[in-house]
């Protein structure tokens, strides 16, 4: 994915014929597009958890960072 987004060229120009929105599970959307020359687009949405954590030093004024974990 380039600069943050998706582009999809193909689908300039064609005439939506319906447009399906689905909840596949708690996490997850899929957006579903029919056009009237036959073909489909579909788009599936995902939210993913991630961890973040810090080992840092605390004490008088800014704590200082010692390690930072992600997932």
């Amino acid at each position: 994915m380039a600069d943050g987004y998706i582009e999809c060229l193909e689908l300039a120009g064609k005439t939506v014929e319906s447009l399906r929105l689905y909840r596949d599970n708690g996490e997850s959307h899929e957006v579903l597009i029919d056009f009237t020359d036959g073909t489909s687009f579909n788009c599936c949405l995902e939210v993913k958890s991630s961890a973040k954590a810090s080992l840092f030093r605390s004490g008088i004024g800014t704590p200082e960072v010692l390690r930072e974990y992600s997932s």
